[in-house]
């Protein structure tokens, strides 16, 4: 690594990224951007039938290891680390003793046993009450639902609660010993108030849940939360005192990474590939619209977001299935595959299971691979279009190919995006011009840009602008398939009440 120009050691950010199945450490350098190293650890996610679950401990443990693996990788001295921030998997529930140790393993956003308590939820207030307070509804992924889900079902649990965390909160009060979420995660859990900007006291009440549990909801713009204890530094390998950020969830990070915010930039809404998919955009608007989140941002704009269980994962389990690379898919030709192995998020059928026609003599593996990575893609994109309208950015008419749409280029990030038949059925359901970050680690990143941000007291958007992280390719625009896409939305309005049922 070179060094300054005074012969010192160039100062070094941590952003962590700990995501569903595993956590990873970005060493980056602090003037540049430049990632130096990655450090990976697996968690373990357990459950059938709906349930997913991690032990919070494992968490921690891999953090250690993920920052341990990246800081030998790169070579760097632990003193020449300047920050460290944390970004995770949004909505999971920790429940902590008064010991700040788990009562039990943390239900994740994934896990949809708390359906039937969405639904109640959603009656007892109404939706458009929710929407008012939250901007979003409760789904079975959101907190709110599975908090209510643990008391029902585990009501000694519930009680034994001496706090409640988020699992970043959970991550950053390890790090530095101080109770604090930040306004973009504390968005996603259906009893913070985007309109407020703080707990909601009437939802509180409806949920039967004491405010003292909850850690305190940072400011709008702090960066800082603390320092780095001292057996925190113990554990890490790091000297104690560091700056830790407030950190924030892995949406929000990523958009960070991306430079997203501040100006309300629409022109280059994201679709995210991940286990789940997601599509996202920052603007100053505060969207309250089903079935979109309407999620705050780390630096009070807005982060509207539609999210879909089953993406990368899903496809990847055809692709098994079958036998066959990933890479090895045509177009569905006549096929529909409505991939909802885990339930769904958008639309919200959460006990919908996967769903298949068309098929005939001549359908080949390659094709039926093709219609999963066609169906995944559609469910995003025909979200994306609602997303766009409820910003008041684009005409209400879904589908492909519609002014201004069809001009604007969309952001692809995530595992999938590094794939070439992921990035070749969004080009071709969309018809829209895509852009490749060059970049693929951006919520590590986005977390690295909140670290600097707390050692120096910049702006965490405008440290990623500087240092270009989402910048990328373009491609062009590929010809519109309107074809496959009306195919997929008739078998969709054919079959949701079915599924909903």
């Amino acid at each position: 690594m070179t060094p300054t120009p005074d012969g010192r050691p160039r100062p070094v950010v941590i952003g962590v990224d700990s995501s569903t199945q595993s956590t990873k450490a970005a060493v980056t350098d602090a003037a540049t951007g430049a990632l130096l190293a990655l450090g990976r650890a697996p968690h373990a996610v357990t459950g059938t039938d709906g349930t997913r679950e991690s032990d919070p401990e494992t968490w921690w443990r891999a953090l250690a290891d993920a920052v341990a693996g990246a800081l030998h990788t790169a070579g760097v001295g632990p003193r020449q680390v300047t920050g460290i921030a944390v970004a995770a998997q949004q909505h999971g529930l920790v429940v902590l003793d008064a010991r700040g140790r788990p009562l039990r393993a943390a239900p994740l956003w994934n896990d949809t046993r708390s359906a039937p308590q969405a639904h109640a939820l959603t009656e007892e207030l109404g939706a458009a009450q929710w929407l008012a307070r939250t901007g979003s509804v409760p789904v079975a992924s959101m907190t709110a639902t599975k908090w209510r889900w643990l008391r029902e079902s585990e009501p000694r649990t519930a009680a034994a609660a001496a706090a409640l965390r988020l699992p970043h909160d959970f991550l950053t009060e390890r790090l530095c010993g101080q109770a604090l979420t930040d306004p973009g995660d504390a968005s996603g859990t259906c009893w913070y108030s985007t309109a407020d900007g703080r707990y909601d006291p009437h939802l509180l009440d409806l949920l039967g849940l004491d405010a003292a549990l909850l850690p305190e909801v940072a400011p709008t713009g702090a960066a800082r939360a603390g320092t780095l204890t001292t057996a925190a530094a113990r554990a890490l390998g790091l000297p104690a005192g560091i700056p830790v950020a407030v950190g924030t969830g892995d949406n929000m990070a990523a958009a960070v990474g991306l430079g997203l915010g501040g100006a309300g930039l629409l022109d280059h809404p994201v679709i995210s590939l991940g286990t789940s998919g997601t599509v996202f955009a920052a603007t100053r608007t505060r969207p309250a619209a089903a079935p979109l989140a309407g999620f705050a941002a780390t630096d009070g704009t807005y982060l509207p977001l539609a999210c879909t269980l089953n993406c990368t994962l899903a496809v990847d389990k055809f692709a098994g299935l079958l036998g066959l690379d990933r890479e090895a898919a045509a177009p569905g030709d006549g096929l529909v595959v409505l991939p909802y192995l885990d339930g769904e998020r958008t639309p919200d059928l959460p006990h919908a299971t996967g769903l298949l026609t068309g098929l005939r003599h001549s359908t080949t593996r390659e094709q039926l691979l093709g219609a999963a990575y066609e169906g995944a893609a559609f469910t995003l994109l025909r979200a994306l279009d609602g997303l766009l309208a409820a910003c008041t950015a684009d005409p209400a008419a879904p589908g492909p190919g519609t002014a201004p749409l069809a001009d604007r280029p969309l952001r692809l990030i995530g595992g999938g995006a590094r794939g070439r038949a992921w990035v070749e059925t969004v080009r071709r359901l969309s018809g829209r011009p895509v852009l490749l970050p060059r970049q693929t680690e951006l919520v590590a990143l986005g977390a690295a840009a909140l670290a600097h941000a707390a050692a120096t007291g910049e702006d965490p958007v405008a440290v990623s602008a500087a240092w270009g992280t989402g910048r990328g390719r373009e491609l062009p625009p590929a010809e519109a398939d309107t074809a496959t896409w009306r195919r997929i939305e008739s078998a969709l309005a054919q079959t949701a009440p079915t599924l909903l049922s």
